[in-house]
């Protein structure tokens, strides 16, 4: 299993930016790919971004195409999430989760960090 940590959430203005960080333990060598996804109150889970850790396959959201940008650091275990020109429509909470392989749904979740853009 792995285990995951998201941080670097909080309230930033429209227009502004935003790093998420999501720390990986347990077992990564387990682990295919990271995945972001948000969910807002009364919306349905978002699929947001996700990397392989080879860094090979890069995946975006529509929503979200030019404005956010997903790395990864294999040496420290954690993929980021730079969010640019955010707008008052990504106010969710941010979950990041570990997809076991090519294909397979993501199976271990994050705690969540919650990012409010203001208006």
């Amino acid at each position: 299993q792995v285990q995951l940590v998201e941080s670097g959430g909080g309230l930033v203005q429209a227009g502004g930016s935003l790093r998420l960080s999501c720390a990986a333990s347990g077992r990564t060598f387990s682990s295919y790919a990271v995945g972001w996804f948000r969910q807002a109150p009364g919306k349905e889970r978002e699929f947001v971004a996700s990397i392989s850790w080879s860094s090979s396959t890069i995946k975006y959201g529509d929503s979200v195409k030019g404005r956010f940008f997903i790395s990864i650091n294999n040496a420290k275990n954690k993929v980021y999430l730079q969010m640019n020109s955010l707008k008052a429509e990504d106010t969710a909470d941010y979950y990041c989760a570990s997809q076991p392989a090519i294909f397979r749904r993501f199976d271990s979740w994050g705690q969540g960090t919650q990012v409010t853009v203001s208006s």
